[in-house]
């Protein structure tokens, strides 16, 4: 899996299927979402106000290296392994 920051935007790319796709496009657990917003368990429209308050979220940070730093941390709780990551018009880096 591929993670995609671009402006204010998050894109993921399955390596093993060749598909990219939105945060709207992927899976979200509700027990996750709620465990991050425990507002949202009884709300009928929680995926929808979950992926909302992710790009607010991902708009506060000034730059793509913070927003990259946000997401890979996120990941890294579930057990995602950073490997590479790499800017438009560079070399790939490993994750220090």
């Amino acid at each position: 899996m591929e993670v995609i920051v671009e402006s204010n935007s998050l894109k993921f790319f399955d390596t093993s299927s060749g598909v990219i796709t939105t945060i709207e496009g992927m899976k979200l657990s509700k027990s996750g979402v709620i465990k991050e917003h425990p507002d949202l368990e009884n709300d009928t429209e929680w995926r929808k106000k979950a992926i909302e308050r992710l790009k607010e979220h991902m708009k506060k940070f000034k730059t793509e290296e913070n927003k990259l730093d946000y997401v890979k941390d996120e990941l890294v709780k579930f057990g995602y392994e950073p490997l590479i990551k790499q800017r438009a018009g560079h070399r790939p880096k490993k994750w220090k």
